[in-house]
């Protein structure tokens, strides 16, 4: 009879912990899911904040969203690569001095990870004349963003000229 109840404690201890470790599991994985829910949120946060900042050519909050390390890279259609924050800076300060232009842009696709991801978009610029007519440059842009001290940062800028205005 004690073989009995011991075999019926056992099973009913290994019961137990089957559930509560199940139970430990599906905690773990609820809280993986709205961790990368929450990653996702940041990562396109960040880069709806970065667009926005070129779309209003606003310098301080476009610096925001660069590496606090310094490190950058920037490639243009036609141009050399731009290696740093600074150097990304004084390429935006140029040219957002050019008067009149506006852009319109759309993520077409995003690709996030736990500490870099991707984002495509589609910029429309528009200058209301240039060399006396209209003139637009549609451009596909990809970004890079690192996740550094668990907040995400533009770290390359390729931009690839897909149909504008001949001059």
């Amino acid at each position: 009879m004690k073989k009995n109840i011991s075999y019926k404690l056992l099973f009913l201890c290994l019961l137990i912990i089957g559930f509560s470790s199940c139970n430990i599991k599906q905690k773990e994985s609820e809280k993986n899911e709205i961790s990368k829910i929450e990653n996702e949120k940041a990562f396109n946060s960040l880069i709806l904040k970065h667009l926005n900042a070129v779309q209003n050519k606003d310098l301080n909050t476009l610096k925001s969203t660069m590496s606090p390390k310094g490190n950058m890279e920037l490639i243009q259609p036609s141009s050399e690569i731009v290696y740093s924050v600074d150097g990304f800076m004084k390429f935006h300060q140029e040219w957002f001095k050019v008067p009149n232009w506006t852009i319109s842009t759309k993520i077409l696709s995003t690709d996030i990870g736990d500490k870099f991801g991707v984002a495509t978009t589609e910029f429309l610029y528009k200058e209301p004349e240039r060399n006396g007519k209209p003139y637009f440059n549609r451009l596909i842009v990809t970004y890079t963003l690192e996740k550094i001290d668990n907040n995400w940062y533009i770290i390359k800028d390729h931009a690839s000229s897909i149909e504008k205005t001949i001059n």
